[in-house]
């Protein structure tokens, strides 16, 4: 039986498609991808040992804290932490460092964001520890 000779086309398109498609998942890392700068990790890491376990005993002592920040603006995500042992002066400070810091990064390396807005999600506690509240639950205990 011969075949259309639009069924060849068809079989040509589909596997441009995919070639196109697997050769994407290999492309340049993206800003959420790369690895920070020696000095933002360095700040990455301080600021979630000052958050250490974040434990809590109540909600009240759970909130959020902006972490980096996106090159369009805005925060690249959201960490929880706890109250209950510090008042969060030194955190606070210390994120906004790192913040500063991904923005000169960013402005060095020319790099881009999806420009898409990263909401609080506010902080609760669970089990002893505070911890994100799950999509779409809001919150606006941000530092």
């Amino acid at each position: 039986m011969k075949t259309p000779p639009y069924s060849a086309l068809l079989r040509a398109a589909c596997a441009s498609f995919l070639l196109l498609a697997a050769s994407a998942c290999g492309s340049a890392p993206t800003q959420n991808d790369a690895p920070p700068a020696p000095g933002n990790a360095s700040l990455l890491a301080q600021i979630q040992a000052e958050v250490g376990a974040a434990a809590c005993d109540s909600t009240q002592q759970c909130h959020t804290l902006a972490i980096g920040a996106k090159a369009c603006g805005g925060p690249e995500r959201y960490l929880a932490w706890s109250s209950k042992e510090h008042d969060g002066k030194k955190l606070k400070a210390l994120a906004q460092a790192q913040a500063e810091a991904s923005r000169k990064q960013q402005q060095a390396d020319g790099m881009m964001s999806t420009c898409a807005i990263v909401t609080d999600p506010g902080a609760t506690c669970e089990a002893g520890r505070c911890v994100l509240r799950k999509s779409g639950l809001g919150g606006s205990s941000a530092m």
